[in-house]
């Protein structure tokens, strides 16, 4: 049964929260917020938290400075998952990604889908893992980001959950690099 196992000891985690708007600014950045009040509530550390315009360079070159930072377990993204013009944060990160979490995409998509209804489907949201970093993209919405948050990421970043979680695999992310540098040593 999924749950918290008491017997284990809490490991925080380094998050990093980056908003995608071309209007949001650090005092109306109330996804940004919500997810900065969830991650410390937590018990896990903001590492870091910044805002970029739908520009895909502009995304990409925060969220590779943040992946080599090793402050920084995780990125959260918010914004830009939509489909207008601007809305371009999956094809600014997807091409980083080493691997995809297609489970991430459909298990919000079921929690939203019950607050939303078939409005769900006009998210792109996504994840993978870029190196040893996992990077979730989210919709802009306070909502949104409290359904990824509450439904989904503080179980996945407890080290305390069972069956299994993010962080308990964190320690072994790196192994096809040790076995490639093994392999040509």
């Amino acid at each position: 049964m999924a749950g918290i196992d008491e017997t284990r000891p809490f490991v925080a985690v380094g998050i990093a929260v980056l908003t995608v708007s071309d209007t949001r600014k650090p005092d109306n950045d109330r996804s940004g917020d919500t997810l900065a009040e969830r991650i410390t509530q937590a018990g896990h550390r903001l590492a870091a938290r910044d805002i970029a315009t739908d520009d895909a360079e502009a995304i990409r070159a925060v969220v590779k400075k943040w992946v080599t930072d090793e402050k920084v377990d995780v990125v959260i993204t918010t914004g830009g998952t939509g489909f207008t013009g601007r809305d371009i944060t999956p094809e600014a990160l997807e091409p980083l990604f080493d691997k995809r979490m297609d489970g991430f995409s459909e298990v919000f998509h079921r929690i939203s889908f019950d607050k939303i209804g078939t409005s769900t489907i006009q998210s792109r949201a996504t994840a993978g893992l870029i190196g040893t970093t996992f990077v979730f993209v989210l919709p802009g919405s306070p909502g949104a980001c409290r359904d990824a948050w509450d439904g989904i990421l503080k179980a996945q970043l407890d080290y305390r959950h069972m069956p299994c979680n993010f962080v308990e695999i964190m320690p072994r992310l790196d192994e096809h690099l040790k076995r490639g540098a093994g392999a040509s040593a």
